[in-house]
C-alpha cells in the first residue's frame, strides 16, 4: 500500500479524498493556485505545492507541474478527482511512465471510452445497447440532414467531444437539423478543438440513470447498483438519489450486467461510471462512461457502505477486489443536492465573494436497529470566512442524507437544507427547497426535462410557496417575545420605563413597494414538565405552541412546533431594516417588523418610499472579471445590443441592452473585478 499520495485536484473532492487517505494511515500531499493558497484542502493536507496562477490552464491543468509536485515530495500515487486531469489520457500515460500510479483506470480505457463515437462502437462489440443513430463523423448539413431523415425525427446532434452541454442541440424537423449542426459544430471547434458531430435517435420522456462500475487489475468487476440523475439543469446535475425510483429490479440487473461486459471489454480497472438514456417504458441505451469518480459517488456509498476512494486506492495499489457481486448490498434511500454558489433568482448568475457564515448542518451518520448508516452527511471545500473565487466551478458542498426510505430521505434533506446557513453569497438552496417540495418529484414522475418543464421562465419565490404561511409568522412572534423577555430582564433601566414583554403583537409582513401585510398575534408563555419554557401563538385563529433551546443571535434555530420538529432560520437585521426579522423555513423566506399595536398603527401612515431610477445604468448583475466592453461613449445602441461581458466560475456573461438609447460614460474599465451591482456604463 501507498505511504504518501498527491491529489491533483482542489475544493470539496481534494479534501474528500484526504479524509479517506487519512483513514487508511496515507500522507497527502495538496497541490495549489494562487486562488487557492488559504482553501480548505491545503489546510487539511499533510503537505502542500504551490503550482502556478490563479486560472486552471496556469495551475490544475498543468500536468509537468504536478508531475514535479508528486517527485519532490516523494507520493507514489496520483488520485486527479473529478475534472481537470482526470480522464485526461495523456496524464495516466505520463504518470505511468513516471513511475507514479495513478488513481484510476489505464490510459488505453480512458482513450477508448473518451471518444464518443469509438466509445459507441465499442459498446456495440460488448453487446450494450446503443441509441440508434449514425456514429461516424458527419460531412456537412446536407448530410446530417439525410442522417436524421433516415433515423426519424426527433433527433440529438452531438459533438464526439463534448460535454456540460456543449456541442449538444435536439431537432424535429430538417431547418432545425441543417441549423443544429452547425452549431454544434462551431462549438465544439471552439470548446474543445475537435469538431466531429454525430447524430443520434433523441429518447422521449428520457431519465437519466447510471451504474457505478468498479474493476480491479485482474480483471474482477462488479456493478454497485444505480444513480438516479434525471433532475438537470441545462445539462448539468442539480439532485441526484440512489436507488432510482423509476426501473425495476430486471431494468437493473441488465443494465448493470451491459455496464460490467463494457468495463471488461476495455480491461477497466478502479472506479468508473456507465451512464444510461432510459425510455418511458424502461428501454435504455449507452450515453457514454467516466472514467473516474462521479460527483455523486456519495448516494451510491451510502446505500452499499463502500468507501469509493478507499476502493481506488486499493486497486491502484494493485489489490484484488474484497467483494463479489453477491455482496453488494442496497439498503435505504440516498439523495446529494449540490449547494452552487449561484443566484436563483437572477436566472442563476454565479456568486463570488467571502463566505461570512458557513454553517453546514450537523452531520449525524449513525446505526439504526437494522445496521444501516443513515443521516446527514456534508462534503465540502470551503469554510466560514473563506473565499469562494471567481476561476473555478461554483460548487460550495454537497449535502447527502441516508433514509430508510425514498420519503424519509426527502424529508431528512428537506431539514437539511432548513439548517444550512450560507451568507456573503447567494446560494441555490431556495430552489433545492422547491425542487423537492414538488408534486413530481416527491411522486417520482419526472425526466431530464423536468427543471426546463416547470420552470421555463426561470425561478422565483413565488415558485416555492409555503405549506403554512402563518407558521413563519408565529415562529416570528415567538422569537421576538423571546428577544424582549431578554430586553426586559437588563439591570438599570428607568424607573416607570421599563422594558415591557406584552403578549399582543402585529407582525408586519414587508412586501414590495410597501406593501405590507398585518397580522395580529397573541403569544403567551408558559412552562411544559417544570424545565422547558414554551409560548403559545395564536396566528388568524390557528394555535402554535413553539419551544426552542436555540441562543438569540445564532442564525439557526431547531425546536418544537406542536409536537414536531422543525429547522428554520431567523434573522435580526439581515435586510435593510435594522429592525426587521429575517425568517426562511422550507425555501421561503419572510422579513417582518414586530410591533405593538400602536407601533403598526403608526407604521401604517409612514409614507413609502420608492427606490431610485437605476433604468440609466448598466449594473453588473454578478461579482466577476469584465473581460469586454462592447461600445463606445456617445455610442448608439438598440434594445438586445450586447454591451459587456463578464466571466465568473468559467463562463461569460453577455450582457444586453434592455431598451434603446446612448451611451454616456463608460465607468469601469476593461479587467477590472466587479461586484454585484456595481455600475458599468452610463447612458444619456
Amino acid at each position: 500500500m501507498f505511504t504518501k499520495i498527491l491529489i491533483a485536484n482542489r475544493g470539496e473532492i481534494a479534501c474528500r479524498v484526504i479524509a479517506t487517505a487519512r483513514k487508511m494511515g496515507i500522507a497527502t500531499v495538496a497541490v495549489y493556485s494562487d486562488a487557492d493558497k488559504e482553501a480548505r484542502h491545503v489546510k487539511l493536507a499533510d503537505e502542500a505545492v504551490h503550482i502556478g496562477a490563479a486560472p486552471s490552464r496556469e495551475s490544475y491543468l498543468l500536468a509537468d507541474k504536478i508531475i514535479a509536485a508528486a517527485k519532490q515530495t516523494g507520493a507514489q500515487a496520483i488520485h486527479p478527482g473529478y475534472g481537470f486531469l482526470s480522464e485526461n489520457e495523456a496524464f495516466a500515460q505520463r504518470c505511468e511512465d513516471e513511475g507514479i500510479a495513478f488513481i484510476g483506470p489505464k490510459a488505453h480505457s480512458i482513450a477508448a471510452m473518451g471518444d464518443k463515437i469509438a466509445s459507441k462502437k465499442l459498446a456495440n462489440e460488448a453487446k450494450v445497447n446503443t441509441i440508434p443513430g449514425y456514429n461516424d463523423a458527419i460531412s456537412g448539413p446536407e448530410q446530417a440532414v439525410e442522417i436524421a431523415k433516415g433515423i426519424g425525427y426527433p433527433v440529438m446532434i452531438k459533438a464526439s467531444a463534448g460535454g456540460g452541454g456543449k456541442g449538444l442541440r435536439v431537432a424535429y424537423n430538417d431547418k432545425e437539423a441543417f441549423e443544429g449542426f452547425a452549431s454544434c459544430q462551431n462549438e465544439a471547434r471552439n470548446s474543445f478543438g475537435d469538431d466531429r458531430i454525430f447524430i443520434e435517435k433523441f429518447v422521449q420522456e428520457p431519465r437519466h440513470i447510471e451504474i457505478q462500475i468498479l474493476g480491479d487489475s485482474h480483471g474482477n468487476v462488479i456493478y454497485l447498483n444505480e444513480r438516479e440523475c434525471s433532475i438537470q439543469r441545462r445539462h448539468q446535475k442539480v439532485i441526484e438519489e440512489a436507488p432510482s425510483p423509476f426501473i425495476s429490479d430486471a431494468t437493473r440487473k441488465a443494465m448493470g450486467e451491459q455496464a460490467v461486459a463494457l468495463a471488461k471489454a476495455v480491461k477497466y480497472q478502479s472506479a468508473g461510471t456507465v451512464e444510461f438514456v432510459v425510455g418511458k417504458d424502461q428501454d435504455f441505451y449507452f450515453l457514454e462512461m467516466n472514467t473516474r469518480l462521479q460527483v455523486e459517488h456519495p448516494v451510491t456509498e451510502c446505500i452499499t457502505g463502500l468507501d469509493l476512494v478507499e476502493q481506488m486506492i486499493r486497486v491502484a495499489a494493485g489489490e484484488k477486489l474484497a467483494i463479489t457481486q453477491a455482496d453488494v448490498k442496497r439498503d435505504g434511500w440516498a439523495i446529494e443536492c449540490r449547494i452552487n454558489a449561484e443566484d436563483p433568482f437572477r436566472n442563476f448568475l454565479p456568486s463570488t465573494g467571502r463566505l461570512v457564515r458557513f454553517q453546514p448542518p450537523e452531520e449525524s451518520m449513525f446505526q439504526s436497529d437494522t445496521s444501516k448508516k443513515l443521516g446527514v452527511r456534508v462534503d465540502t471545500g470551503v469554510y466560514e470566512g473563506g473565499e469562494i473565487p471567481m476561476y473555478y466551478d461554483s460548487m460550495i458542498a454537497k449535502l447527502i442524507v441516508h433514509g430508510t426510505d425514498r420519503n424519509d430521505a426527502i424529508a431528512k434533506m428537506r431539514a437539511a437544507l432548513n439548517g444550512f446557513v450560507i451568507r456573503g453569497i447567494n446560494s441555490n438552496i431556495p430552489f433545492q427547497a422547491a425542487l423537492l417540495a414538488h408534486p413530481k418529484f416527491v411522486s417520482g414522475q419526472f425526466n431530464t426535462g423536468f427543471i426546463a418543464e416547470h420552470y421555463s421562465k426561470g425561478f422565483a419565490a413565488e415558485d416555492v410557496p409555503h405549506d403554512d404561511p402563518d407558521f413563519l409568522v408565529a415562529l416570528a412572534a415567538y422569537m421576538h417575545r423571546r428577544y424582549r423577555a431578554r430586553a426586559s430582564g437588563i439591570t438599570g433601566q428607568l424607573a416607570g420605563h421599563e422594558v415591557k414583554v406584552g403578549e399582543q403583537f402585529v407582525v408586519v409582513t414587508l412586501g414590495q413597494e410597501g406593501k405590507n401585510q398585518h397580522t395580529e398575534v397573541s403569544v403567551t408563555d408558559f412552562e411544559m414538565d417544570g424545565k422547558t419554557r414554551s409560548s403559545a401563538v395564536s396566528v388568524n385563529g390557528k394555535s402554535y405552541q413553539i419551544s426552542s433551546e436555540a441562543t438569540l443571535g445564532q442564525i439557526r434555530v431547531q425546536g418544537q412546533c406542536n409536537g414536531m420538529g422543525f429547522t428554520a432560520q431567523v434573522e435580526r437585521g439581515a435586510g435593510k431594516n435594522p429592525l426587521a426579522l429575517r425568517i426562511q423555513h422550507n425555501g421561503t423566506q419572510i422579513e417582518t417588523m414586530v410591533l405593538s399595536p400602536l407601533g403598526a398603527r403608526l407604521l401604517a401612515l409612514m409614507p413609502y418610499k420608492a427606490p431610485p431610477d437605476l433604468s440609466k445604468f448598466l449594473l453588473s448583475p454578478m461579482p466577476g472579471l469584465l473581460v469586454d466592453v462592447a461600445v463606445q461613449p456617445g455610442q448608439k445602441v438598440q434594445a438586445g445590443e450586447k454591451l459587456a461581458v463578464i466571466e465568473a466560475m468559467k463562463m461569460e456573461n453577455i450582457l444586453f441592452a434592455a431598451q434603446d438609447g446612448v451611451v454616456g460614460k463608460i465607468v469601469a474599465g476593461k479587467g477590472e473585478s466587479l461586484a454585484v451591482d456595481q455600475v458599468i456604463l452610463e447612458f444619456q
